[in-house]
Formats: structure tokens, C-alpha cells, sequence
């Protein structure tokens, strides 16, 4: 067993572990969305599966997807319908994959239907199936056959160490021990996992462990071995290998060439089964009542090639959640040079927007501010120039896309609301739903500017849980930690808003997301809440995961609330998360998932 150690995440590491030079898109993994990591990741595996609707059914096989009668009627049910009411009823009816009547059991009745199979949900709550609104669909897929040693499942370094040392001793020879998740600015332990670390792991075995930020992975002797790394091996400067005082790798690799220099050596890359993979990321969003995820940056892990996969997911019955996706303008010239358009696709499968990242993460010293960080006189990163950014949006709107801009510091937010008035001014985008993703650091005038345009921000509010307390004591202090993702600000303003978990940055948990908004607790600090002006209600916490996040998804036709003609989208819950104590909404148990008038998920066979 390895022994406890105390360390806390310090500025000092901050400072030795966030490259200065700029960043460019193509050197590092200066976010997860545009990060090169997962090329390297999936360099030989057989994409051609991936294509293949005969994969899809031989690695489905969804014995656990049931479907009711032609017609069926859920009764005894306690149905928040999210409506601009909130509206409840007792019973919904369903044809196929759409909703057919809803209402009390006299409404029912007068369906005429003495076929229909009755769905008894004795008393429990049922609400429109949760919306994920940005993660990172094949990024995901590519890591969930990784070992989670993160803060969910391990409130220690060591504790995380110990579960790979197991994996370690049943793997066979040269198998590689591959770890995801790990945070150091959550877990107790070292901050570093260094190779003499992880050679307590396993000496014979490489061990490879990802950075919950993905910025950043760790690598024991073996895996510097067989990469061929040594004291010799020249560094990207924007992208090195961390070095000891004698200038030996000492097995922490930072952003995507360093990582990628490593990664690539690992031969399941050539045997990774994406099929599998992506089928249990989409099994394991229905478990959460997921069922509608949008991927926020296509085409950064294999190009254009994405979207044959998506294709093929369109047409597999397996696929059990809804995806939308935006494309990454990381690739705009190959983009630009395939036939696809905003809106392409079905209700199932459909692109519906073009991703932009104006700047970095305020955890890693890379958003873009106005004013320098704590302890620090750098403000950050801009990925794109401000003039240049208007340029890009302009281009965009006048191809007939929607945006969807990353930004987190304050400064990017004033050049991505700079961008959007500039078209708005040229007569563009004025009927299209248009975002700005994570939105971190709002001022009021922010606010002001995103409610006369009629922008919708979506909250990455895992900033405030999981980094709240590292926000306010080392990167911005008290004052300007409190202005991190501003929903009750927001709600008061009328912009419609939403929030996400940017997996594989926090895990998707659409009830977790809500708990989070709710109290604004911190991890390190239960006591303490961020800002308490900006709780929000739990009402209002719902909403932004279904009816406000189909609209921003573009999909508000279609899913969102309960209501005749919607597909049959619903999550079963325990119990309604308006009557729990706020803090156990995260733990509300979810009891099924239709999508489509199918369940595709039960905690319990019925």
C-alpha cells in the first residue's frame, strides 16, 4: 500500500506546470476540445469499424432496450412536463417514438385505446430526458476502457496508486496499465505522479495516467522506455518533458506532442474497440437520464472521419441518446471542402453548430483576462485575435452557421460579445440561437450585453464545485472568483442558460450539474458557498437541462418538455428534486431512461 502524503495543489506548480510560450492549436492541449492527444490515442485503430453498421450490431446486442406496445400509457406517475408553468399531470400516453396525450386518467380514457399496455410508475417523478449540452463524444469513447483513478472514486493519490498497483499485477507482460481522471488539485497526495512514483506501480509494465484536464499525463520508467525517451530527447518548447535536476524525463509530460510522443507506443491504440467504447458511453449517459448529448469540437479526433462514424450511429439502434455535435474550426480548410451544413443529419444524429475557442482555461492560466492573475503578471492566452475572431464569426453566420464560442476569462468574453455585435450589426444571426461555452468570468455590463443580443451562455458549473476554492485563493482571489458562472444573475436578466460537464474535463451528471448550481458548495470547502447571490432554483436548474438546453441545442421541436408530438423522451426519478434537501439532489436515483418510446435504461428489470 502506498503511504498517505499531505500536499496540496500549489501556485509554485501552477506556475513550473503552464507553458508561457503561446499556444497554438497544433502544438499542445491547450483544452480538451482541440487537444491532439486523442489522435495519438486512436493512431491505428481500425476506424473502418467504427463506420460499419455490422460492428454497431455485433458489439450492441441491447438486450436491456425494451419496447412497450403500439400505444402505452404511463399512470400513477408524478410528471413535471417543463412547460412555461411547470405544469404537472399523472399519466402520459405514447405511439411509437412520440408523445401522445398527457394528462389524468380521464384524459387517457378518451384515447380509446383498450390495447395500450399500461406502465404503472407508482408515484414516481417523470420528467423530460436530461440534456447534456457539451461534451466531447469521441474523446470519451476513446478513454472508457481507461481506468477512472480520479476524485469520484478516490479521494487520494494513493488510493488511486494502489487501484493501478491491482490492475498492474493480473495485466500480462508488456501490458500497458492505463489510468484517466487524475487531479491532483482534488485528490490528497503528491501533486506530481512522477516515473519513480509510478514505478512502485509496476517496473515491468508501462503505467500511463491522464490529467483529469487532459493538459497534462504521467508515465512511469517502462512507458519512457519503450517510447525511447531519455535525457537526450529533444522538447517542444510548448509542449516538454518535465526533467529532474539532472535533466532526466522524470515522467511528466505536458500538452499534446509530449503526450502523443508516449501514447503512441501503447499497442492497444491498434486493437482499441471505439464500437464498444462509444456504446457504453452512450449506455452509461442513459444510466444518468441522459438523452440527448451535443459534442463540442467534431472533427479534432480523427477529421472529417467523425462523421462517417456519426452517420453509421444515426442508423444503429443502439444509439440510445440523441447527439448533436458542433464542428471544430480547427480543421476549417477541410471542412470547408466536404459537403456538410448546419443542420445536416436527422433527430437522431444532426450538426447544428461551429465551434470556436477564443482562449483557454482560468485553471490553467491560460483564459484570456483583463487583468493579470493572482500571483502572477501574465493574463493569459488569446487563441484567437480579437479582429481576427470577428472575422471568423462574420465568415460563419454568412455560411449559415450557428456559433458556439468557447470562452472563460473576462477579456475573452468582451471579444466574443465584440464578435457577435459586430454581426448582429451586419444583420446576421438575429433569428439563430447562438452560445458562448463555459462563460466563466461575467461582469454585469457581460450580462447586460448577452441579454440585449440574445445570447445563451451553458456554465461549465463543475468551475465552481471542483476549482471554487482553488479560483478564489490562486487564480483570481475573493472578488473575482465570485463572479464565476453567473446563473441567478442571468435567470433575473431572462437569458436563457445552461449547464454542461464538459466530459472528460468533469463527469457527465446532469442531477450533479443541478445539485452544484443549487448550493454552490465547494469540494474542498462543504461549508462554504461561492457567492450565494448566485444559487439558483431548483426549478430554474432544471430547466437548463432540458427545455433550455434542447433549445440551445437546437432541438426544442423536438424533445425538451412533455408535451403531444414530442419524441417519448423521459427519466423516471425516485423523487421529485424540488422536495429533497438541495444537497442530495446529486444522489436522487434515476430509475429508467426512455428515448424514442423505448427504455433504454432501469436501475431494475420490471
Amino acid at each position: 500500500m502506498f503511504k498517505e502524503r499531505d500536499n496540496a495543489l500549489t501556485p509554485e506548480f501552477h506556475e513550473l506546470a503552464t507553458p508561457t510560450q503561446a499556444l497554438k492549436h497544433d502544438d499542445t492541449a491547450p483544452c480538451t476540445c482541440c487537444s491532439p492527444v486523442f489522435s495519438a490515442l486512436v493512431h491505428e485503430a481500425n476506424w473502418d469499424d467504427m463506420t460499419s453498421p455490422e460492428a454497431w450490431r455485433e458489439a450492441g446486442s441491447r438486450r436491456d432496450i425494451y419496447t412497450p406496445a403500439a400505444i402505452a400509457i404511463f399512470v400513477n406517475a408524478k410528471i413535471i412536463t417543463m412547460d412555461d408553468d411547470f405544469s404537472e399531470a399523472s399519466c402520459v400516453a405514447i405511439q411509437g417514438e412520440k408523445i401522445l396525450a398527457v394528462g389524468d386518467r380521464e384524459d387517457m380514457e378518451k384515447l380509446e385505446a383498450p390495447d395500450a399496455e399500461i406502465i404503472d410508475c407508482e408515484g414516481k417523478t417523470l420528467l423530460p430526458g436530461f440534456i447534456e449540452p457539451h461534451f466531447h463524444f469521441l474523446p470519451c469513447s476513446t478513454m472508457e476502457a481507461f481506468e477512472n483513478v480520479g476524485p469520484f472514486r478516490f479521494e487520494t493519490v494513493h488510493g488511486a496508486l494502489d487501484r493501478l498497483q491491482e490492475l498492474a499485477e493480473s495485466a500480462g507482460p508488456d501490458e500497458w496499465i492505463m489510468g484517466r481522471q487524475f487531479d491532483p488539485s482534488l485528490q490528497q497526495g503528491p501533486d506530481l505522479l512522477t516515473r519513480q512514483l509510478l514505478d512502485q506501480v509496476s517496473t515491468s509494465n508501462p503505467v500511463f495516467v491522464y490529467n483529469a484536464s487532459m493538459h497534462f499525463a504521467y508515465c512511469n520508467s517502462k512507458a519512457l522506455e519503450v517510447a525511447g525517451i531519455t535525457k537526450d530527447t529533444p522538447d517542444n518548447p510548448n509542449s516538454p518533458f518535465y526533467r529532474d535536476d539532472n535533466g532526466e524525463p522524470n515522467g511528466v509530460l505536458a500538452g499534446g506532442i509530449a503526450i502523443g510522443a508516449v501514447a503512441k507506443h501503447n499497442p492497444a491504440g491498434k486493437t482499441l474497440d471505439l464500437v464498444a467504447n462509444s456504446l457504453a458511453v452512450v449506455k452509461r449517459a442513459n444510466s444518468l437520464g441522459i438523452t440527448l448529448f451535443c459534442d463540442q469540437a467534431t472533427g479534432m479526433t480523427r477529421g472529417v472521419k467523425e462523421i462517417d462514424v456519426y452517420n453509421t450511429l444515426a442508423q444503429s439502434p443502439d444509439m440510445t441518446t440523441r447527439l448533436r455535435y458542433s464542428l471544430s474550426y480547427g480543421i476549417q480548410e477541410r471542412w470547408d471542402n466536404y459537403d456538410i451544413s448546419c443542420g445536416d443529419g436527422n433527430h437522431v444524429v444532426r450538426c447544428t453548430s461551429w465551434k470556436i475557442v477564443s482562449d483557454g482555461s482560468n485553471q490553467g492560466f491560460s483564459g484570456l483576462q483583463r487583468e493579470p492573475y493572482l500571483y502572477r503578471e501574465d493574463k493569459g492566452i488569446p487563441y484567437v485575435e480579437a479582429d481576427i475572431l470577428k472575422d471568423m464569426v462574420v465568415d460563419r453566420a454568412n455560411r449559415g452557421w450557428a456559433l458556439a464560442i468557447h470562452a472563460n476569462g473576462d477579456q475573452a468574453i468582451d471579444n466574443v460579445l465584440d464578435a457577435y455585435e459586430n454581426a448582429f450589426d451586419q444583420g446576421l444571426l438575429t433569428n439563430t440561437p447562438c452560445r458562448i461555452e463555459h462563460c466563466s468570468i461575467l461582469h454585469d455590463e457581460h450580462i447586460e450585453r448577452i441579454a440585449k443580443m440574445g445570447l445563451s451562455p451553458s456554465f461549465l458549473i463543475g468551475h465552481v464545485y471542483y476549482w471554487g476554492q482553488a479560483m478564489r485563493d490562486k487564480v483570481f482571489g475573493h472578488s473575482k472568483a465570485c463572479l464565476l458562472d453567473r446563473t441567478a444573475a442571468c435567470e433575473e436578466k431572462g437569458i436563457r442558460w445552461t449547464l454542461h460537464s464538459d466530459e472528460p474535463v468533469t463527469e457527465m451528471g446532469p442531477l450533479r450539474c443541478v445539485e452544484n448550481a443549487v448550493t454552490r458548495k465547494m469540494w474542498k470547502e462543504p461549508e462554504t458557498i461561492l457567492a450565494a447571490e448566485e444559487c439558483i432554483s431548483v426549478e430554474a436548474a432544471l430547466r437548463s437541462i432540458t427545455r433550455d438546453a434542447a433549445w440551445q441545442c437546437h432541438s426544442d421541436h423536438e424533445v425538451g418538455t412533455i408535451e403531444p408530438g414530442k419524441f417519448a423522451d423521459f427519466v423516471v426519478l425516485e423523487t421529485d428534486p424540488r422536495e429533497v434537501d438541495p444537497n442530495d439532489i446529486g444522489n436522487i436515483q434515476v430509475l429508467e431512461t426512455w428515448m424514442g418510446g423505448r427504455r433504454v435504461y432501469s436501475s431494475q428489470s420490471r
